[in-house]
C-alpha cells in the first residue's frame, strides 16, 4: 500500500490546486486513500443479472416454437398470433389507441360516433322495458304476452350490446390476447363464433360419425364448449385414452356462451360393454351428477370434487375393455335441466339403483332434460388394462372374447349336365 500512496500523492496535489484555484476560499479535506478492503467492496454497487430470454421467455414477444412448447407445457399461453409477436419485439411500444396513423385515428372517430348512436339506442330500450315491466298483467295484454315481449326486448338489448362493441379494435385485440371478459356479452358473441367456426364442426362430426348420436342419446345440438382433461392432458374428441390415464375421474372446462347461470346434468355412459348371451351389446353408466352450477366465468367441473350429499348419483367407475372386444366409447353428455331449477336429490338417487342399463334417452325423458353438451372420448385392451380390472374387482378380467368365425356353406356339386360343351 506505501507505494500506492506514494504514486498517488502528487496526482491529489495536482487536483487540489487545479480545484482550489477554480473555486477560491474553499479548502479540500484531505482524500482517503485507496483500500481494498470489504468495506470498499460493500460500497461497490453490483448489476443483478437478468436471466436470459430463453430461460424465462415472455408469453407476448416469445417467437420461437421450442419456447412456444416450453410455455405451453408450462401452462401459459402465447399471447396473440406469432406474426404479431415478432413485430413487437422492434416497436416502440406505443399505445394501441394512439397509433400515429392519420387514416387510423380518422377510423376510429368513425367507430366511436356509431357507437355513440348504438349507446343511445341501448338507453332507449332500457326505458321501454323499464315501461313494459311497470304495465300490470291486464295493460300488457296477459302474462304471456308480457312475458314474450319483455324476452324479445332482452335479445334486442343484448344485441345492440354487442353491436356497440363488434367494431371496436382494443376489443378485438383484447379477445385475440385471450384477455377477453366473458362476463360481457360481445366477448361471449366472439368466443361462441370462434368455437363454432372449427372446434364444434370436429365436436359434431365426431358424435354423428361414430353414433353417439342416436346411440346414447336421440339428438343433441352442442351449445357449450366441453373440454375433457384427464391428469391435466387435454384429450381430444374421439381420441383413445390409457386405462391408466382414465383410473380417476376427469376435470371439465364447460364453457357457456349465454349470460346467467345453469344448472345441468353430467352424466357418463358406455353403450359398448359385451353381452355374450344376447350376442350384442349393453349400456353402463360410469358417472352421474345432477344440479351442476355452470357459467361463462365459473367453466372448471372437477367432477371428483362433487357433493356426493347432494350431486353425485354414481360417482366415477374406470372404463374397461375386455380383451378382444371392439373399442368402447365413453359418451359424456350435458343435461340442461329445466328451467335451471334443482332436481331431488334424494328422490333420484332412490330411484336410480343400479348402474347397469341406465339409459341417457331414459333420463332425458324421466327429469325433463335437455342435451346441450357432448364429448366422446374412447378406451380399449390396452397393456395395463387387466391391472386396472383387477384393482376395480371386475370379475371378467380374465375372459377373453372371440369372434364366432362365419360357417361356411355347405358344399354343393355343380350340375354339369347344363353346361354347353
Amino acid at each position: 500500500m506505501a507505494h500506492c500512496e506514494r504514486a498517488s500523492k502528487p496526482l491529489l496535489q495536482c487536483l487540489q490546486k487545479t480545484y482550489t484555484k477554480g473555486l477560491p476560499g474553499l479548502q479540500l479535506q484531505s482524500t482517503r486513500a485507496f483500500q481494498t478492503t470489504a468495506l470498499a467492496r460493500e460500497e461497490v454497487q453490483t448489476e443483478i443479472k437478468s436471466q436470459p430470454f430463453h430461460k424465462a421467455p415472455d408469453p407476448a414477444l416469445v417467437s420461437s416454437p421450442r419456447l412456444e412448447r416450453k410455455l405451453l407445457r408450462q401452462g401459459v399461453s402465447p399471447i396473440g398470433s406469432r406474426r404479431r409477436r415478432v413485430a413487437l419485439q422492434d416497436s416502440l411500444n406505443i399505445p394501441f389507441e394512439q397509433l400515429p396513423y392519420q387514416c387510423f385515428q380518422e377510423a376510429r372517430k368513425v367507430l366511436l360516433a356509431d357507437r355513440e348512436e348504438k349507446l343511445r339506442d341501448i338507453t332507449s330500450m332500457r326505458e321501454k322495458i323499464s315501461r313494459l315491466e311497470a304495465l300490470t298483467t291486464e295493460q300488457a295484454g296477459g302474462e304471456q304476452v308480457k312475458k314474450s315481449k319483455l324476452r324479445a326486448m332482452e335479445l334486442h338489448l343484448e344485441h345492440l350490446k354487442i353491436q356497440a362493441d363488434i367494431n371496436d379494435p382494443l376489443v378485438k385485440k383484447k379477445f385475440e390476447d385471450g384477455q377477453g371478459d366473458m362476463s360481457k356479452p360481445i366477448y361471449r358473441y366472439l368466443a361462441d363464433r370462434k368455437w363454432r367456426e372449427y372446434r364444434r364442426k370436429i365436436l359434431v362430426q365426431r358424435i354423428t360419425q361414430m353414433k353417439v348420436v342416436p346411440d346414447v342419446v336421440p339428438h343433441c345440438d352442442p351449445i357449450l364448449d366441453t373440454k375433457l382433461y384427464f391428469a391435466r392432458r387435454q384429450i381430444q374428441p374421439g381420441e383413445f385414452v390409457d386405462s391408466k390415464a382414465s383410473f380417476e375421474a376427469p376435470k371439465l372446462d364447460v364453457q357457456m356462451f349465454e349470460g346467467g347461470e345453469k344448472l345441468v346434468t353430467i352424466a357418463v355412459v358406455d353403450p359398448d360393454v359385451p353381452n355374450v348371451e344376447k350376442d350384442g351389446f349393453d349400456f353402463n353408466m360410469h358417472y352421474m351428477a345432477v344440479n351442476v352450477p355452470i357459467s361463462a366465468i365459473n367453466t372448471k367441473v372437477d367432477l371428483a370434487q362433487l357433493s356426493t350429499e347432494s350431486q353425485v348419483i354414481f360417482p366415477w367407475a374406470p372404463p374397461v375393455a375386455q380383451k378382444g372386444s371392439p373399442y368402447h366409447r365413453l359418451s359424456l353428455i350435458i343435461f340442461e335441466q329445466r328451467d335451471s331449477q334443482p332436481l331431488d336429490f334424494a328422490a333420484i338417487k332412490a330411484q336410480e339403483t343400479t348402474r347397469e342399463n341406465l339409459l341417457a334417452r331414459t333420463l332425458e325423458t324421466r327429469y325433463k332434460l335437455k342435451p346441450i353438451g357432448a364429448f366422446l372420448f374412447r378406451t380399449q385392451w390396452d397393456d395395463s388394462m387387466y391391472e386396472v380390472m383387477k384393482t376395480i374387482g371386475y370379475p371378467d378380467a380374465e375372459i377373453e372374447l372371440r369372434r364366432k368365425r362365419d360357417e361356411k356353406l355347405p358344399y354343393k356339386r355343380r350340375n354339369t349336365a347344363r353346361m354347353r360343351g
